[in-house]
């Protein structure tokens, strides 16, 4: 018998904001090992969905740079990219002087396209039978109604949550909601240096250390 066939899509800045960036031993995640680790004895494949960094934080650029390197040398993943956008906006100042301005002008810079990505890839795949089940790593509460309409359509649909934060608009649409559990995380880590295809080594960054 043929092994069941599972599809991950992860949204990358909810994962790591939610679940990465407190911790830097969780940063260089195996996205690969992970799909197999939240599903064992699968046929699994996984789409990842981020977007490149802001170009004013070279530092950052560099990191996210290697560590896209390094997830491109595994052979079931995919990249998806979605963008940034930076507009001038006027907030509201929480504590206003007396007889002071109300609200300041800001840069207000915004991560665009992941969710819509993601939610086009669920669909597609699942109109294109390429899945029996998916797993969608995500708090992202917009992702409810292509959680439903998949989860209706195609398959079991399980939503995995970086936050540990049990939305019902996602959880009460999916077949199944579990918390992103830490020792899973830890467990799938890349090794430091990564071999790359190209023969390029890859170490990981004293940064994450």
């Amino acid at each position: 018998m043929a092994a069941r066939r599972v599809r991950v899509y992860i949204d990358g800045f909810n994962l790591y904001y939610g679940a990465l960036k407190a911790n830097p031993a969780l940063k260089r995640l195996d996205l690969q090992a992970l799909g197999a680790a939240l599903a064992p004895g699968a046929d699994t494949w996984v789409r990842y969905f981020t977007a490149k960094v802001d170009d004013r934080k070279p530092a950052s650029q560099a990191r996210q740079r290697q560590y896209l390197a390094a997830v491109r040398s595994l052979p079931l993943v995919s990249i998806h990219f979605g963008h940034f956008t930076r507009h001038q906006t006027s907030m509201p100042l929480a504590n206003p002087a007396p007889r002071g301005p109300a609200t300041v002008e800001v840069f207000k810079t915004e991560e665009k396209g992941s969710d819509v990505n993601l939610a086009t890839f669920l669909l597609l795949d699942g109109f294109d039978k390429l899945y029996d089940e998916a797993i969608v790593i995500s708090d992202d509460s917009d992702l409810a109604e292509p959680v439903a309409q998949a989860n209706r359509r195609f398959g079991a649909v399980h939503v995995v949550s970086p936050r540990n934060l049990r939305l019902r608009a996602l959880a009460d649409n999916a077949t199944s909601w579990a918390p992103l559990s830490p020792e899973v995380l830890l467990a799938c880590q890349l090794p430091s240096p990564l071999l790359l295809p190209t023969g390029r080594s890859v170490t990981r960054p004293a940064e994450w250390t």
